[in-house]
């Protein structure tokens, strides 16, 4: 089974909260996105200095501090985050690259691999942290209403 780590899904789910915001410069203090978002804190917090050092978010100290995202949501994509925590994706093992598996330039399947990463990364790249604000904000309206 492919899978995500948690850690990539709870580094998401941070950036998505930050996306969300309607002041996007004040910071946000990291145990209200924690919150919001069903995440342990400290590992939040761990998650976000990674995402500090790679340029997705800005960590301001202080009574009023938190984190603020240094792009605006449209410039980071779903891929940017995910590879922020965990680096590249790799289907398997013969994408690394070029001759690292013996029988990559005869096997069948590495063509079928190759295709699938080249699609998922793409569209990973095209999903960013503005439409997906949006959608959930949608989800949540509609979801208000039928209540």
């Amino acid at each position: 089974m492919f899978r995500l780590s948690k850690a990539a899904e709870y580094a998401i789910r941070g950036v998505l909260y930050l996306s969300g915001k309607e002041d996007t410069v004040k910071p946000t203090g990291i145990e209200e996105i924690a919150t919001a978002q069903g995440v342990p804190p400290a590992y939040l917090a761990k998650l976000f200095q990674t995402l500090g050092k790679k340029g997705f978010v800005r960590s301001v100290r202080g009574h009023d501090g938190g984190f603020v995202l240094t792009k605006t949501p449209s410039e980071i994509s779903f891929l940017d985050i995910i590879e922020a925590v965990e680096g590249p994706i790799f289907l398997n093992d013969c994408l690394i690259n070029e001759g690292y598996c013996a029988n990559d330039s005869v096997c069948p399947v590495h063509d079928v691999w190759g295709e699938a990463q080249k699609r998922l990364l793409g569209f990973f790249s095209s999903c960013n942290f503005k439409e997906l604000s949006e959608s959930g904000l949608k989800k949540r309206k509609k979801l208000k209403s039928k209540s």
